[in-house]
């Protein structure tokens, strides 16, 4: 990130074993980061088992969690930020984000019949306010980013979610490629949650396949987007996204000139 010129950066904990990992080197990663005159503006505990059933699996994943917001805190981080995650499904064949993201497949699923959503959403709500309470402690903002296929998957699921929760530090991650893969129009997915979007992911495709290529390269408004953006007072970071591609690199900096002129046009005053 630093070689090809950025100045803000977020990192990752990966589940339970991963977020600890990275806890228990939080010291050197801050020096690198400081050293290379990079700055951590969030932080992502990766906790699945943030939104499991299982009250057991939740308790240790709240523990990891725990670290995260230390971690995140400590890193000097603005926000801390986790997922929805895949609803408890049985997947006939493969299994949406077990190793990667990977683009254009379609699933099977059985459902057991002794899940209940409604016992399930109870526990999501639950689960996210106590993240919410426990970031906002530390004087973190908390945000939860929608994702295909998850148990929060779009902007309505969000503000359903926000609803039930009543707390203004719980926000969104406006991940573009996400939701324009949902179909939905993205500068009306900014006017619906306006000051509830706390950070952007940005990355393009062409709405039909969920890739994450290179802004620029696919057909999102981003003039419109970041239009409403503007009218909403939006002055947070905005993540390039871009993944899953071989030339991740050169679609990074695409992404950067396309932002800048943009942002150039629409008169947004920004830093890379």
């Amino acid at each position: 990130m630093k070689s090809i010129g950025f100045k803000y950066v977020e990192l990752e904990g990966v589940r339970n074993d991963g977020m600890k990992m990275i806890y228990q080197h939080r010291e050197e990663l801050k020096d690198l980061c400081s050293n290379l005159g990079l700055k951590i503006i969030n932080f992502c505990p990766i906790l699945p088992d943030i939104a499991s059933m299982d009250s057991k699996k939740r308790e240790k994943a709240f523990e990891a969690y725990h670290m995260g917001v230390e971690t995140a805190k400590y890193f000097g981080a603005v926000t801390v930020q986790t997922d929805s995650f895949v609803p408890p499904l049985k997947f006939l064949g493969e299994t949406p984000y077990k190793d990667a993201l990977k683009y254009g497949r379609s699933f099977q699923v059985e459902i057991d019949p002794d899940y209940k959503w409604n016992q399930h959403w109870n526990i999501i709500v639950d689960s996210y306010k106590k993240c919410t309470e426990i970031a906002a402690e530390a004087n973190l903002k908390f945000c939860l980013e929608p994702r295909v296929g998850e148990l929060i998957s779009n902007t309505d699921a969000f503000l359903r979610l926000s609803d039930a929760i009543g707390n203004s530090n719980f926000g969104m991650v406006l991940d573009t490629a996400h939701q324009h893969a949902q179909k939905e129009i993205l500068p009306f997915s900014v006017e619906k949650t306006g000051d509830k979007i706390f950070y952007l992911h940005v990355a393009d495709n062409d709405g039909k396949i969920n890739e994450h290529l290179a802004c620029g390269r696919g057909n999102i408004d981003f003039a419109g987007i970041f239009t409403a953006l503007k009218k909403h007072d939006f002055s947070g970071y905005v993540a390039i996204d871009v993944g899953n591609v071989d030339n991740i690199d050169e679609q990074y900096l695409e992404s950067v000139e396309y932002l800048r002129n943009l942002f150039e046009q629409l008169q947004i005053d920004y830093e890379i």
